[in-house]
């Protein structure tokens, strides 16, 4: 079975504030045993959702149990924009950038929500602390 999904995600907390973001599920027929495959389909500058739309929420891997379901999973992408994660990172710059300079990141999410191309974002080496190039 194959799902799509969207999820308008209006925050301030999360640097976009705000965004569609459609996520793709493959359910394999021995679920709830396995977790879904989800992915996403929209380019986003995120620690945890890397530039092919994998994403890495720990309910789809180590974590995943037969008693949770897709709302859980839901809740778990609805998490990941609330509170990015730069410990467990799949975009590891993205995360480099979240953990050692909170504007840029902000910066390059907003950048990027607005259509900029996701090589355009800025980098951090650790000598522009004000986010300058």
């Amino acid at each position: 079975m194959f799902i799509i999904l969207k999820i308008y995600i209006d925050l301030t907390n999360y640097a976009s504030r705000g965004g569609m973001f459609t996520f793709t599920f493959q359910i394999s027929s021995v679920y709830p045993h396995d977790a879904p495959k989800v992915k996403c389909k929209a380019k986003v500058y995120h620690p945890n959702i890397d530039l092919e739309g994998n994403v890495c929420l720990n309910i789809l891997r180590e974590d995943w149990n037969p008693i949770l379901n897709i709302n859980t999973i839901i809740y778990g992408l609805y998490h990941l924009f609330t509170e990015p994660n730069h410990e467990d990172p799949l975009n590891g710059k993205a995360a480099k950038v979240l953990r050692d300079n909170p504007k840029l990141f902000a910066f390059n999410v907003k950048r990027t929500m607005a259509g900029g191309y996701m090589g355009q974002t800025l980098g951090y080496t650790g000598r522009n602390r004000g986010g300058k190039r």
